[in-house]
């Protein structure tokens, strides 16, 4: 019998529960396990303790709980037994290892797997979890700003001044599914000012994240069968969500001038789609810029055949050459346009402050979705956000970041063509948060990121940009973002980034 109780091992450290709870788990588990026997005696308390370790108040109280839970039973002058009412259950297989597994990693039950095929099940080499204890490497990434400048600051006194008023109670209560009522004012004030757009608090959601507001179009708009025209190369997520919706893609090719029109024209007049999803700013991951006449011409489009445009706006605040074009919900008078977009690229990739505009019976229909996914945002992050905006601290971050973000572009440029003008080819954007590379010489994306991560450097390995099935893709085209690393910083990355590309005996070239 106490050879059972042996294995168990403690966790004596603050962090985790009391003991008496750690042994009160394993105990269970082990009658789970029918290990432990319905009316099977336990030994003494004195003898467990003594066995385990443990202060003998530890076991008393363990027995105590197991015994007001059901899972025991005294027995006056006898001892403790497992409880006679619990079913008799078959010990847990051993596996390979000679150790007993309690959770299974596979569902005992049928599941429909939503996730679509042909790359959604890649990990996003964009995205890092971090884990407590390892190193960060460096890394050049997809394109986020450098959380080190963000107002947090600012944030947390707001969010800490919001958590100590009056309001307290009713902003840690049920809200408004549609987000707080002062930032969509305070957000319809800020988008008006800045995008040349003409809408009220009422055609606003508030989002967590540019993603939520994706998905909530894919639920409203998109029915199985139906088509959605996106960019080649384009963005995995949202291709993927419309997937999940049922939609069949449809694959528009992006040249210098955003994603080709003529090309929509000709495939509307076959058959219209139900929907066209556009970045029409720094388009992701090209960074081009969609034309004016292309603008124009995709809202005559629109008006003629009746789809709805999902405009992807994620990072209109960084442009470094010119005054941005606005987006093209500035122009519409007719209901075609739902616009998305976020302060994940302003401020902070953490800050889940997201925004969906459009008409206002499609942001009626979206909060009532968004009900059954996420109930509402965090009212206080929203007060907070909505009071940084009133006074003009995100203003005041952008106009910061913007200078900063174009000396880091300028240095990063210099350094590409300094260090690896012999390998890579690409063109300085005019603005957005990473540039658009090749390389040259047929070297492998792909081989580059694996020799770099060795030596200490993680970046884009090619994958994520093309999707249409059966067509050859390429995979030597990589989107670097410039912003989230000082001068010194980067200097090193491509230091790192050099040595994968010219070191001995690594294979760089794509085979054959």
């Amino acid at each position: 019998m106490i050879q059972h109780f042996l294995e168990i091992s403690f966790k004596k450290d603050g962090d985790h529960s009391p003991l008496y709870m750690q042994l009160e788990s394993e105990i269970i588990q082990l009658i789970c396990r029918g290990i432990l026997k319905p009316g099977e005696a336990l030994p003494s308390s004195r003898e467990l303790a003594q066995s385990l370790r443990l202060n003998r108040k530890t076991v008393v109280a363990t027995y105590e709980e197991l015994d007001a839970q059901g899972w025991v039973e005294k027995r006056e002058r006898s001892g403790v037994y497992v409880s006679s009412n619990l079913p008799d259950t078959s010990a847990l297989t051993i596996n390979q290892n000679g150790k007993k597994s309690i959770r299974s990693q596979k569902a005992a039950y049928p599941l429909l797997i939503k996730r679509p095929p042909n790359g959604a099940s890649r990990v996003n080499p964009n995205i890092d979890i971090y884990v407590p204890g390892t190193p960060v490497p460096l890394k050049i990434d997809d394109g986020f700003p450098d959380p080190r400048i963000a107002p947090m600051e600012q944030l947390v006194r707001e969010y800490r001044r919001f958590a100590k008023s009056r309001l307290t109670n009713r902003l840690l209560m049920y809200g408004p599914e549609q987000g707080s009522y002062r930032l969509r004012v305070e957000l319809a004030n800020f988008l008006n000012r800045t995008r040349g757009m003409q809408v009220t608090e009422n055609e606003i959601l508030v989002t967590k994240g540019t993603q939520m507001a994706i998905y909530l179009t894919a639920q409203l708009v998109i029915r199985p069968g139906d088509t959605v025209f996106v960019p080649e190369p384009g963005y995995l997520d949202a291709n993927n969500t419309f997937k999940l919706a049922g939609a069949k893609l449809v694959f528009i090719p992006v040249d210098n001038e955003g994603m080709d029109v003529d090309r929509i024209e000709q495939l509307c007049k076959r058959k219209p789609p139900k929907m066209v999803y556009i970045i029409p700013h720094h388009h992701r991951p090209t960074t081009v810029t969609l034309s004016a006449e292309r603008r124009m011409r995709l809202m005559n489009l629109a008006r003629k055949y009746g789809f709805a445009l999902l405009e992807d706006d994620y990072d209109f605040d960084y442009h470094f050459t010119s005054d941005p074009l606005l987006p093209l919900a500035s122009l519409d008078t007719g209901g075609h346009i739902i616009y998305v977009g976020s302060f994940c690229k302003s401020i902070a990739p953490g800050i889940r402050i997201g925004f969906m505009v459009a008409p206002e019976s499609v942001i009626n229909e979206a909060a009532a979705v968004r009900r059954l996914i996420d109930r509402q945002g965090e009212q206080l992050l929203e007060e907070a956000t909505a009071e940084l905006l009133h006074t003009g601290e995100i203003s005041r971050h952008l106009k910061k970041s913007h200078k900063i973000y174009q000396e880091r572009l300028d240095n990063t440029c210099r350094l590409l063509r300094g260090q690896l003008g012999d390998y890579l080819t690409f063109d300085k954007p005019n603005g957005g948060l990473a540039i658009w590379a090749s390389y040259k010489k047929k070297i492998s994306a792909r081989a580059v990121a694996l020799n770099a991560e060795k030596l200490g450097l993680k970046l884009s390995d090619g994958s994520n940009y093309f999707f249409q099935p059966g067509i050859s893709l390429p995979n030597d085209f990589i989107r670097l973002g410039y912003c989230s690393l000082d001068e010194r910083e980067m200097a090193s990355a491509i230091e790192i980034w050099k040595q994968a590309l010219t070191s001995s005996g690594t294979k760089a070239n794509n085979p054959g």
